[in-house]
């Protein structure tokens, strides 16, 4: 009995992967990297979205490797998909190179980052730890994108807003809506990562959202056409 609770919590305690990747070859070598890695899971490997919608659901990942074109429905399509059936799914798109335009429109459509698919092991395994932390794995220039393309989205009533959010929280959340990592943060505000992180978790819980772009949403839309409140980016 103790032995299968334990092994219950091991179970808990590991980070759950699922890969979307259409290429045999690397989908294979992503599987057994994530296998041999202390911590991880692979809980599913798919090769078209079609599958994935199918299959994801099912196993219940933390994160999905996303690949961003897909034969049939693309990558954004099936996280558009994967996030209405599982809202808390955290999702990186793979992508051959650097299509702002594409990764664009998978941020907004609800990936958390991306990473490039010639990045290697420790970059692609830092990418879903910085997910699972809060994190988004993307350049600032991209975040900014993506966060103010809500500022011309209609803001519908929500009583979840930005003003009850303690000071040291609107500081943080004003450097996330700058597209600042949480390690910048931590600099800028002379704190721990680690503070950032926990910090984060509450603005998410006090504004009802699960990631930094929908948090950083709802930071224009209570400020348009302010941006007095933002820290200086560190040099």
């Amino acid at each position: 009995m103790l032995a299968h609770l334990e092994h219950n919590i091991d179970l808990d305690l590991m980070t759950k992967v699922a890969i979307v990747e259409d290429n045999a070859t690397l989908r294979k070598y992503l599987v057994e990297m994530i296998g041999n890695t202390p911590g991880h899971r692979c809980v599913s490997a798919c090769a078209s979205a079609e599958e994935a919608i199918v299959e994801i659901p099912a196993h219940k990942p933390n994160v999905v490797l996303m690949d961003i074109h897909l034969p049939g429905e693309s990558g954004i399509a099936c996280t558009v998909r994967l996030r209405e059936k599982m809202p808390n799914l955290q999702v990186i798109m793979l992508t051959v190179y650097k299509d702002i335009k594409m990764i664009f429109q998978a941020l907004k459509a609800g990936a958390c980052g991306y990473v490039l698919k010639r990045s290697d092991d420790k970059e692609i395994l830092e990418a879903i730890a910085e997910v699972r932390a809060g994190g988004a794995p993307m350049t600032s220039e991209i975040a900014r994108m993506v966060v103010r393309s809500f500022m011309n989205a209609p803001a519908p009533h929500d009583p979840a807003g930005t003003d009850q959010l303690s000071t040291r929280e609107m500081s943080i959340l004003a450097a996330v809506a700058e597209g600042l990592a949480n390690k910048e943060i931590a600099s800028l505000l002379h704190i721990s990562s680690a503070t950032v992180r926990t910090h984060l978790m509450h603005i998410y819980e006090k504004l009802h959202v699960h990631c930094r772009t929908e948090a950083a949403a709802k930071y224009f839309r209570s400020k348009p056409g302010d941006s007095a409140g933002l820290p200086a980016t560190p040099s």
